[in-house]
C-alpha cells in the first residue's frame, strides 16, 4: 500500500495541528511548513504528493508560491489545494487559474477536506491496464503519464491529463459540464461546474503550441467534445 505525503503550508499552528490530526487518521504522511520559504525547502528535500497551501503566508502570497511551483518543470505536476479564508468567487477563480486543483475555504470540515484530497489524488492516478491512445499525431500514454506530439512532450497538470484521456477515449461525443464532473472528477466530489471551464482553458493552453487545442470544441448551450472535424 502506497502512503501518500501531504505538505501543509500554513502559518497558524492550530490549523496545522487540526489538519495534521485529520490527515494522519486518514492514513497520510504529513510534512509541515509555516511559510513559503520552508515549503520550498520541504519540496526540495522530500517527495510530496499533494500540497495544502494557505493563501496568506507571512513571507509571500500562497498564490505567488503556487504560480512559481506550476512554472517549474520539477514541481508543476504536484497537485495543489488552496486552503484559505478568502471565499469570494473571483478569489476561487484566481486560485484555479494559476494552477490550483481545488479550493477549500475556512472554516472547513476535516471530513470534507479528506474527501477533496482523495478526489484530487484519484484524478492523478491512471489505471495500470490503460493503453496508450493516439489521435492525429497526439499520443497519451497512461503508463508513463506523458502526452507526446511530433514537437515533443506536452506539459500539463494531473486533472488536465485525466480530462484529455477521457476526451481521447470518447471522441466525437458531446458531454455536459455535469457529465464531465461525474466521469473525470468522480461522483460525490465538491466541485462547481464552472471549474470544468477553468480546466478546459488550461488544457487548451497546453495543447495550443502544437495546434491541438482545436480538438477541444465548445458546443454552445451543451458542453464540450473532442473532435477532428471542424
Amino acid at each position: 500500500m502506497i502512503v501518500e505525503s501531504i505538505l501543509i503550508v500554513e502559518d497558524e499552528r492550530s490549523i496545522r495541528q487540526l489538519v495534521r490530526f485529520s490527515l494522519e487518521r486518514a492514513g497520510f504522511t504529513i510534512i509541515e511548513a509555516e511559510d513559503a520559504a520552508a515549503a520550498e525547502v520541504a519540496i526540495a528535500d522530500q517527495d510530496v504528493d499533494l500540497i495544502l497551501l494557505d493563501w496568506m503566508l507571512p513571507d509571500q502570497s500562497g498564490i505567488d508560491l503556487a504560480r512559481r511551483l506550476k512554472a517549474d518543470e520539477l514541481t508543476w505536476g504536484i497537485p495543489i489545494i488552496m486552503l484559505t479564508a478568502r471565499s469570494e468567487e473571483e478569489d476561487k477563480i484566481t486560485g484555479l487559474n494559476i494552477g490550483a486543483d481545488d479550493y477549500v475555504t475556512k472554516p472547513f470540515s476535516p471530513r470534507e477536506l479528506v474527501a477533496r484530497i482523495n478526489a484530487v489524488l484519484r484524478r492523478g492516478r491512471v489505471p495500470e491496464e490503460s493503453e496508450a491512445v493516439s489521435i492525429d499525431g497526439l499520443t497519451l500514454d497512461p503508463s508513463s503519464h506523458r502526452v507526446q506530439t511530433a514537437g515533443g512532450t506536452v506539459k500539463m497538470g494531473p486533472t488536465e491529463f485525466k480530462l484529455l484521456h477521457f476526451f481521447m477515449t470518447h471522441p466525437e461525443r458531446v458531454f455536459s459540464r455535469s457529465q464531465l464532473l461525474d466521469r473525470v472528477w468522480g461522483r460525490n466530489v465538491y466541485v462547481e461546474e464552472r471549474t470544468v471551464d477553468v480546466h478546459i482553458r488550461r488544457l487548451r493552453k497546453a495543447l495550443e503550441p502544437q495546434g491541438y487545442d482545436r480538438l477541444i470544441q465548445t458546443v454552445r448551450g451543451t458542453g464540450y467534445r473532442f473532435s477532428m472535424r471542424e
